[in-house]
């Protein structure tokens, strides 16, 4: 058994040299992720060197919590590129947002105010203690405005872990799914990772993202992936090209 773990691939080693990550929160001072410069070129240098080349960052938009705007995310942006520059990091850098799925991104996306990941893919969440109560009618207009949307971390939903066949309602409805590099690890408990490797198995994940806010999520780059077959996962992991 001792042999059996020494022979698993540590999280960081899987990922690609050239890696587009699509969802983190490295923009200081805007949500609840890096709150200082210095936590935003420590989060992004320990990215690049696992292999990270090209950032697309998803500050949450949140009302009543994080209330941003298109507005104020950009102008973080252009604070965090004059970083980059300072720092003399050359890597490719454009923001996008990690929306809940509430009434007032609603609002926002019929009025065409969305920061997109790539043309019309928009990265979205829910709240972990339910699913909207309108969440098939916001998921059905949000395509009838022109966006795909790409639900955040679907693996984290707890309410829906006894209860695949949302899992397929919702693939069915259009959602693409984003699985969290870290849950592959179990850092966010044991019932996640298994939902992680129970949605990789059927062929239901379609990209992935690091989700990193501080440096204990750096750290859990060093566990390793308790998994037997990695090629589900390495093909997510490669799906992530079509953003670069």
């Amino acid at each position: 058994m001792i042999f059996f773990n020494k022979n698993k691939t540590l999280l960081k080693d899987i990922i690609p040299q050239g890696f587009t990550d699509i969802h983190s929160h490295i923009m200081f001072g805007i949500d609840d992720g890096a709150q200082t410069e210095e936590d935003s070129v420590f989060l992004i240098n320990s990215l690049i060197d696992f292999g990270v080349e090209n950032f697309i960052t998803t500050p949450h938009t949140f009302s009543g919590f994080w209330d941003n705007s298109s507005e104020k995310i950009l102008k973080k942006e252009n604070e965090v590129k004059a970083l980059f520059q300072k720092n003399n990091i050359t890597n490719s850098f454009k923001t996008a947002s990690e929306y809940l799925m509430d009434d007032h991104f609603v609002e926002l996306f019929k009025n065409k105010d969305i920061l997109t990941l790539k043309d019309n893919y928009v990265l979205v969440e829910m709240s972990y203690l339910n699913p909207p109560i309108q969440l098939y009618s916001i998921i059905f207009d949000m395509q009838v405005a022109g966006y795909k949307p790409v639900l955040a971390h679907p693996e984290r939903y707890t309410f829906y872990h006894k209860n695949f066949d949302e899992y397929k309602k919702l693939k069915n409805q259009g959602c693409l799914f984003q699985l969290n590099l870290l849950s592959t690890v179990g850092y966010y408990g044991k019932e996640v990772q298994e939902t992680a490797f129970k949605l990789l198995k059927m062929g239901m994940i379609d990209f992935v993202g690091s989700d990193v806010h501080h440096k204990k999520h750096i750290k859990a780059f060093d566990i390793k992936i308790n998994l037997r077959d990695l090629t589900p996962l390495k093909e997510a992991i490669q799906n992530n090209t079509f953003f670069k």
